[in-house]
């Protein structure tokens, strides 16, 4: 057998189709929820397509000591009604969606039905309701349960080796800050995402890619892999 392919990424809400097609990727997805939580991020926030082009769906989170609060511990802030808000939001943009009742139960799922205290939690969840969604087999783990020592490149290093990694896919920008004799000392091959995806028919124009995963889903039903896991 090939050495096991590894991807690590940060928890993200309900992220876009480019952290579905890396999870499909390899064999061991690992989300990263032990470390800073940074704020204004993707951590707690995405995008989806209006009538006013993209905006921002934002879950509030408690700054209570944010600056070493790391993302598995941040909390929600539960004052603000946001699940109901995010449920309308879908809602008034995507009810127009060829394909969104189909795929409603998401909302349900996420919005109504569930009570979430903590960005992570919701983060994960989601996730892993759309890969079963998208039949993504991929093995999904947390940094907290696999551990390992230093910070950021030596982290993921050491994670990689850990779970014998011989090969670790990363995002393009990964390419700004990467060190790639570091991971090849250590026996790792590296691999960057390259993201060029077909256009679909969205709701609104102008298009645009870098919107919540949901959009692919609402507007092309079962198609939507064809979108999202290219081969």
């Amino acid at each position: 057998k090939m050495g096991k392919k590894i991807g690590i990424l940060q928890p993200n809400y309900i992220p876009w189709k480019g952290v579905f097609e890396m999870i499909n990727k390899v064999d061991t997805f690992v989300i990263l929820d032990d470390v800073q939580y940074t704020k204004n991020d993707w951590r707690n926030r995405n995008k989806i397509k209006t009538v006013n082009g993209s905006e921002w769906i934002t879950v509030p989170v408690l700054q209570k000591n944010s600056h070493n609060m790391k993302i598995y511990e941040a909390e929600i802030d539960n004052r603000y009604n946001w699940q109901r808000k995010h449920y309308n939001a879908f809602i008034t943009n995507y009810s127009k969606a060829p394909f969104f009742k189909m795929y409603k139960w998401i909302l349900e799922d996420l919005y109504i039905e569930k009570k979430w205290n903590n960005i992570a939690e919701v983060d994960i969840y989601a996730i892993k309701s759309i890969c079963k969604l998208l039949d993504i087999q991929t093995e999904i783990i947390l940094s907290r349960e696999v551990g390992g020592e230093g910070a950021k490149e030596d982290r993921v290093i050491d994670i990689c080796k850990k779970l014998n990694a011989k090969l670790y896919i990363t995002g393009p920008a990964a390419k700004d800050y990467i060190e790639p004799n570091n991971f090849l000392k250590n026996g790792i091959n590296l691999e960057y995402m390259e993201y060029n995806y077909s256009e679909y028919k969205q709701l609104y124009e102008p298009f645009d890619h870098y919107v919540t995963v949901l959009d692919v889903l609402f507007n092309c039903g079962e198609e939507a892999k064809k979108y999202i896991l290219k081969k």
